[in-house]
């Protein structure tokens, strides 16, 4: 009886490792298959910047470049003014970078550890800004800016996204998550609300801060919809704008430069990319927090 006892636990041990065995490689085969997907449209981008518009138009596409084609970079950033649109993306995003990093901290600090009459219902409205994109509320948006006389300026492309309620949501969770002790300590020593913000809940939250940080930085960078509305001329034009003036398929032209506009979409996504891989850590770990609370 004990040896049968001790063959039927091996067998169930047997069985549980085919068992695991088996997940891992399922899930090692869906981890491959997500890669793929994802990886592809980025790799398709950066072999076809390097190629000539012939190789790119072959009935049998090719998966490397029979000739690299640097040149490409050189032919975009002389057919368009890149690096004025590189100038008018960086100062369009760093402006609403500062300007929510400034409004998401302060208002999540409210919402989070300040008690004041119609709070819930004041965050439940930001909530709900959350499900409102600005392709419904651009037209009124639009209007306004007209009339004050921000069309084509910086300001006129940085102030409807000054706030983001998901950069108040986020941080009003992490915010949360830290025990009110700090927030009275704080207060004995004498900080007054800005210290307690930018000396205790700032630094103990920067993870999150750094991942909403770098979503804002992404969301604004690659903003196409509303400057190419504000903007209409050269002189504030971004770069996801200048990328769409590359095309020169009109009627009646015989050439395309799909080429060039692989090349220049390399050139706009490259700092996101960067920046990505530098503080993906960081993502991660502030993801976790604010989903904890």
């Amino acid at each position: 009886m004990g040896d049968q006892a001790v063959i039927n636990v091996n067998e169930k041990n047997e069985a549980a490792k085919r068992k695991k065995l088996v997940f891992s490689v399922i899930q090692s085969i869906l981890a491959v298959i997500v890669l793929i997907i994802v990886a592809f449209p980025i790799y398709w981008m950066l072999v076809s910047s390097v190629k000539s518009q012939e190789e790119i138009l072959l009935a049998v596409p090719t998966m490397w470049p029979k000739e690299f084609h640097f040149e490409n970079y050189l032919n975009v950033l002389n057919r368009g003014n890149f690096s004025k649109y590189y100038f008018n993306t960086a100062v369009m995003t760093a402006g609403i970078l500062i300007s929510q990093v400034v409004t998401g901290v302060f208002a999540a600090y409210g919402f989070s550890k300040g008690k004041f009459r119609g709070q819930n219902i004041c965050f439940i409205i930001v909530l709900g800004a959350l499900m409102i994109p600005l392709k419904v509320t651009f037209i009124p948006i639009y209007i306004m800016m007209a009339n004050w006389g921000l069309s084509d300026t910086f300001l006129g492309l940085i102030l409807p996204e000054a706030v983001s309620p998901y950069y108040v949501f986020m941080l009003r969770q992490t915010f949360m998550a830290i025990d009110d002790s700090y927030i009275d300590a704080a207060r004995v020593d004498g900080l007054g609300r800005v210290g307690m913000i930018t000396k205790i809940l700032m630094p103990m939250c920067r993870s999150t801060i750094f991942t909403v940080t770098l979503v804002t930085f992404t969301e604004g960078w690659n903003n196409y919809f509303w400057p190419k509305i504000i903007a209409k001329g050269e002189t504030r034009r971004v770069l996801t704008v200048g990328l769409a003036y590359l095309k020169n398929t009109f009627a009646g032209n015989e050439t395309m430069n799909n080429h060039e506009i692989m090349a220049g979409a390399v050139l706009a996504v490259v700092p996101v990319i960067v920046l990505f891989f530098i503080f993906q850590k960081y993502m991660l770990t502030g993801y976790s927090k604010a989903a904890m609370k």
